[in-house]
This record gives structure tokens, C-alpha cells and sequence, in this order.
């Protein structure tokens, strides 16, 4: 049975919740971590790193399934993947052990997201789909915001609560989901296109540690290392023999015809340039601490201008969406990035103007990873293919951020670090995000007047 279009929402809301979430709690976990396992600083990294990774490989598969099985299905499965994976690192009694159960972790929640997008796409009526793509959105933020004071009551019990929290979270909704969320597609779908999903895969492992190895501090000694160069060739040559693959499948995981469209091309652009943007916001504090001299604790608090414009933005602009479509929205967005930019670089370091330059980047992160950019998608593709275009967004977000955190850590190094490096680093950001800015007027401002089709 499938239930009206604000039960199916309230389910999204709390799976990408559930998954936002455990990105912000970790982070204040990792001291303990070090002392549990007995772990040097370039391991704990590994915490982060293998979840990045998995991520990025189960986006593809997970949203290509649930094109072809459901959204019931694969939404319910990737929930149970998270909360197994949870269980897995809160029962670690070894260090491989915890990264084994972030890599499951992980891959289940690479489908969370695109596949809660695609279901809006399926169930909400067009004149809705922004407003539902917004309080999506907006999760982040709350996330983000709820995600440090969790985790600090949670520590007094222990790290492994951080993780323990999301099982009853988890059984709930995968009960709901199997109640309310649509079922599977009619009909016999071709054979899964296992080579391309090998080859994807291969590809998006091998880039990501080809990135996550290079060294910000020495960015271009690094590129001659072969932990950096060896992965990102092969990369390269995964890439070339995957968009062979694909355009011979029956029903590729990704098709290469999408990337014909300067539409496709433009979203996946405006998507690495948010990731660009969130990774430039991790850095606020060291700039902060610099600059001001402050304690790293209390430099994290001027961040919350970002998240209370993320909070503000998110379900603001997907009002705004159907009214007025994307395209000003996004324009809006990249300029409103690009000041905040420019303000950092610019302006003398104080705490008034981090926190508006922080308002600013908040403002221009709630226009890009939230509504807009996935209200395009669903006009792009067909119903049947909507999960697996939601996909692109965040493969291209992950490479934003890993190229982002090479790109500031290099500029801040290699102009003597302290508050005036980082003020070059975020000078350096704005210049690919005015590109960005100029060539987002070739965008078309399509709107969602299509009848709602249900893909499962």
C-alpha cells in the first residue's frame, strides 16, 4: 500500500536524517577512537576516508537497483545496510573491524539520498516537488546543527552510542518504509549491467584515493607520487573502458548519453562546485583560530551562521521553485557563494565578519545541495531512470569536496599559512565559482508542469 505523499515524505526525511547525522557525530568521536584502538592521526583519517569511498561506490549501484527493483525495496535495503553497519562498529573489538562496519555504513547510505529524491519525483505532485525537495534539504543543516550536541551527551555513555542510536531509528523506518513507500517497477527489467557497476565502482574507488593522497601542503610535489598519480590513472583508464561498456548495456548503471545534454553537463558542474563550497566551511575554524586566537572549540561555534542559513534557505528556496523554477535560484546560490568567498579573502579577520561571510556560503550551500539542482534532474531523465540521474549529484558533490580540501590546504601551505594564507585559499575558491556564476545563465529555467509517473 502506498501511502499519501506527507507519510512518504516524513520517511525520506528521517532516513536522510538518520544519515546526515552520522557524518556530524563522528568527528567529536575520534579522540576516543584514537585512545580505544591505539591509533596515530594518518589512521583515524582512514575513518573518514573509507566512508567517502564506499559512499561514492554504492551511489551508483543502490540508485541504478532501485530504478529497476522499487524504491521500496532499495530504500529498506540501504536503511538496514546503515543500521548493520552501525552495529558493526559499535560491536569493534579491532580497528579493521570499525572500518569494515563505515564501509557498510557507507554503502547503504549512498542510496539514502537519491533515492529518497527519486521517490519525490514519483509521488509528489509537480506543483509540490520543490517544496518537497527543500525540506529534504534542509536536513543538512539540522544535522549539522543537532549532530555535536547529540554526540556530546552520547560520549558520556561511551563513542559506541554514537553509533547504537541509529538501530531503533533504523528498525522504525524500515517498518514504515515497507508500509508507505511505493512498490516495484511491473514487468521483467534486462540483466543488471554488472561490468559497468564493477567499472564505476573501480573508477570511484581509484579517484578517491588518488585524491584523498594528495598532500595539500607540497599539492604539486605530491602529483609525481605514485600513491597520487598511479590511482588517478587509473581512474582515467577505468573511465574510457566504462563509457565503452555503457553505451553497448542493455540498461547501463549510468548512461553516457545523459552527459550529451549542456543541461546534465551544467548540474553536474553547479554540484561539484557545492561540494567545493561545504569542503571551504571546514576551514572557517582553522581560519578563525589563526586569526582571532581563539580555542578550536569555540572558533566551531562561529560555523553556526552557516548551518542557521541552511536551515533558513533549504525549505525557503524550494518554496520558491515552483513558483519561479531553478535557474534564478541557482544563479542566486553561486553568487551568493562567491561572496561569501570573496568576504573571506577580503575582509579583516573578526568574528563579525566570519560569521557573514559564513551566512553568505550558507545561503549559497542551501541552493545548491538541496532543492534546485535535483528539481532539474527529475525534468532531465525519465521517470524510470530518476534514481540513477540523482546519482551524478552526489558523485560530483564528493569530487568538489576532495578537490576543495586539496586546493585550500595547498594556497593556505604554500603562502606561509596562519589567517592571510587561508584568506588566499577562499580567494583561489572564488575564482572557479564565478566561472561557475557566468556560465549558469546558459541553464534553461524548466519547471515541473509533467504529470506525476511512477516508476515502480
Amino acid at each position: 500500500m502506498t501511502a499519501s505523499p506527507n507519510k512518504i515524505l516524513w520517511v525520506l526525511f528521517f532516513g536522510v536524517l538518520m544519515g546526515a547525522l552520522d557524518i556530524a557525530i563522528v568527528g567529536p568521536a575520534l579522540p576516543a577512537l584514537r585512545s580505544e584502538f591505539a591509533i596515530d592521526e594518518r589512521a583515524v583519517a582512514w575513518v573518514f576516508t573509507i566512508y567517502v569511498l564506499f559512499n561514492l561506490v554504492g551511489t551508483p549501484i543502490n540508485a541504478k537497483l532501485s530504478d529497476r527493483l522499487g524504491r521500496r525495496a532499495i530504500y529498506t535495503l540501504d536503511v538496514a545496510l546503515f543500521a548493520i553497519g552501525s552495529l558493526m562498529v559499535a560491536e569493534a573489538q579491532s580497528f579493521n573491524m570499525l572500518l569494515a562496519g563505515r564501509a557498510v555504513q557507507a554503502f547503504g547510505a549512498g542510496g539514502i539520498f537519491p533515492v529518497a529524491s527519486a521517490v519525490i519525483g514519483d509521488t509528489m505532485p509537480p506543483e509540490k516537488r520543490g517544496r518537497a525537495l527543500g525540506l529534504i534539504g534542509a536536513v543538512f543543516g539540522i544535522a549539522f546543527l543537532l549532530g555535536p550536541l547529540l554526540a556530546a551527551q552520547l560520549l558520556n555513555f561511551g563513542w559506541r552510542w554514537l553509533f547504537l542510536i541509529n538501530l531503533p531509528i533504523a528498525a522504525l523506518l524500515i517498518v514504515a518504509s515497507l508500509r508507505w513507500l511505493p512498490g516495484r517497477h511491473p514487468g521483467t527489467p534486462p540483466p543488471f549491467d554488472w561490468q559497468g557497476a564493477i567499472l564505476i565502482s573501480g573508477m570511484l574507488a581509484c579517484l578517491t584515493l588518488g585524491l584523498s593522497n594528495l598532500n595539500s601542503e607540497h599539492l604539486l610535489d605530491s602529483l609525481s607520487d605514485p600513491s597520487v598519480w598511479g590511482w588517478l590513472l587509473g581512474a582515467a583508464v577505468l573511465l574510457f573502458v566504462a563509457i565503452s561498456v555503457e553505451n553497448r548495456a542493455a540498461d547501463p548503471v549510468i548512461r553516457p548519453r545523459w552527459f550529451a545534454s549542456r543541461q546534465i553537463k551544467l548540474i553536474a558542474l553547479f554540484a561539484a562546485g557545492a561540494g567545493l563550497g561545504e569542503t571551504g566551511m571546514v576551514f572557517l575554524p582553522d581560519l578563525a583560530v589563526a586569526g582571532l586566537g581563539i580555542t578550536p572549540q569555540a572558533s566551531s561555534y562561529l560555523l553556526l551562521s552557516v548551518v542557521i542559513a541552511l536551515l533558513f534557505g533549504s525549505p525557503t528556496f524550494g518554496r520558491l521553485l515552483d513558483r519561479i523554477g531553478p535557474k534564478p535560484i541557482i544563479m542566486f546560490a553561486l553568487a551568493s557563494l562567491l561572496a561569501g568567498a570573496l568576504w573571506i579573502g577580503y575582509s579583516p579577520v573578526s568574528r563579525t565578519n566570519i560569521i557573514i561571510a559564513g551566512a553568505l556560503v550558507g545561503l549559497g550551500l542551501s541552493g545548491l545541495l538541496g532543492a534546485p539542482l535535483r528539481y532539474l534532474l527529475i525534468e532531465e531523465v525519465p521517470a524510470a531512470e530518476r534514481a540513477a540521474a540523482q546519482g551524478i549529484l552526489t558523485i560530483f558533490t564528493s569530487i568538489g569536496q576532495l578537490l576543495s580540501g586539496a586546493l585550500i590546504g595547498a594556497v593556505a601551505a604554500s603562502t606561509g599559512g596562519g589567517a592571510r594564507g587561508y584568506q588566499r585559499a577562499f580567494l583561489w575558491v572564488a575564482v572557479p565559482v564565478a566561472i561557475m556564476f557566468a556560465i549558469s545563465w546558459l541553464l534553461q529555467n524548466k519547471r515541473s508542469t509533467s504529470a506525476t509517473q511512477p516508476a515502480d
